[in-house]
């Protein structure tokens, strides 16, 4: 790696100019963002220098992501989307997460990092599939409706998944005594939230909103956020997981849309930091983990989220064009799968690399040809 020995300040300001136009790039090309700073974090990986730096502000910006996701899910509203959507969440869960991770297994990785391989390949990416239902004007058509749900699923399951990847793959001294342990924690941690969401911050919605200024809340939204990830890293959990209850916490108030105002434009600064970090940290040269299950995994890619869109969405009551258009509008993997991903070690947080920009593009062709495909098959 190349180390260039210049101001802190003036390396950072490279790569937010160089992200600014990778994203003007993206909007000209119609084109999500998610995989094009992945390829960005590769191609200047060589040149990447001061990565604590780098490092820290990634961590920001992926604890502003899920806190901005815990904002959007008050308990009210994952209970209704729960009941709605809970066999087609179930079903994804098993073919999109358990199937791959026992053929993982089979190609002789261990169960930790079959498990983590299966938590990559879990969840279809939330930002490219909006993306591309506001490009395609799509938001219209019948199964929209069951996209999204099944992507708030995924979105709720995420944190949780991530903890127990963490402490499975990461701390490796998973037992049952152990997963007791962390199951007792995580129902700990969100028990202690929700008391202070419904005891709290509901009781008091009113005296608290009127007292908001831009500043405080971005100080002590930011201030929620920090707090749990790092009650959530004390108590041996994913830190993601304690930043997703605090804006569960906080979307208790009458108006948590201000906190979206002030702390989003934080993440869209930060959040390309980690994509781009993710990426660097992908080593090409190590070779491919194994290629056979590299193919597997991209053609379950496609056939599990067909068979999710298919059966979960006549479930959901699509008739049978709706839902084979959701399934192919369904492929893309991304964010969460990226976070996942950079748990792992080096040569498998390459292959997942590998296998996330893959299916991003792959899941973004599949997504506009869905209607003309759905109409020819049916």
């Amino acid at each position: 790696m190349l180390v260039l020995d210049y101001p802190i300040l003036l390396d950072l300001g490279i790569k937010t100019l160089i992200f600014a136009f990778v994203l003007l790039a993206c909007l000209k090309l119609k084109i999500t963002t998610v995989p094009v700073f992945i390829l960005v974090g590769l191609i200047l990986s060589p040149v990447i220098i001061r990565e604590g730096a780098l490092l820290g502000i990634a961590e920001t910006g992926i604890v502003l992501l899920f806190f901005l996701l815990g904002l959007e899910y008050p308990l009210s509203k994952m209970i209704k989307i729960a009941k709605k959507i809970w066999f087609g969440g179930v079903l994804d869960f098993a073919i999109n997460l358990i199937i791959p991770m026992l053929v993982a297994y089979f190609f002789s990785l261990s169960w930790p990092a079959a498990f983590l391989l299966g938590g990559v390949t879990y969840a279809s990416s939330s930002s490219i599939t909006l993306k591309m239902l506001e490009d395609k004007k799509r938001f219209a058509n019948p199964e929209s409706d069951y996209m999204i749900a099944l992507l708030i699923f995924e979105d709720i399951v995420a944190p949780i998944a991530v903890t127990l990847i963490t402490v499975l793959y990461v701390q490796g001294d998973f037992t049952l005594i152990t997963g007791v342990g962390v199951f007792a924690r995580v129902i700990a941690l969100i028990a202690f939230s929700l008391i202070l969401a419904k005891f709290l911050f509901a009781r008091f919605a009113d005296q608290f909103d009127h007292r908001l200024n831009e500043q405080f809340v971005l100080l002590f939204g930011a201030s929620m956020a920090l707090i749990f990830s790092g009650l959530a890293l004390l108590l041996g959990l994913s830190e993601l997981l304690g930043a997703f209850l605090a804006g569960v916490m906080l979307s208790e108030l009458e108006h948590p849309e201000k906190f979206d105002k002030v702390i989003l434009p934080v993440r869209n600064i930060t959040l390309p930091f980690f994509f781009v970090w993710f990426g660097a940290g992908i080593e090409l040269g190590a070779g491919i983990l194994s290629i056979p299950l590299l193919v597997f995994l991209l053609v379950w890619a496609i056939v599990g989220k067909i068979i999710v869109g298919i059966i979960g969405g006549k479930a959901f009551g699509l008739s049978k064009k709706a839902a084979m258009r959701g399934g192919f509008s369904l492929v893309q993997r991304g964010e969460f799968s990226v976070v996942i991903a950079a748990l792992a070690a080096a040569e498998l947080r390459s292959f997942s690399g590998i296998y996330i920009v893959l299916t991003a593009f792959i899941g973004m062709l599949f997504f506009a040809k869905a209607s003309s495909w759905t109409n020819y098959i049916t």
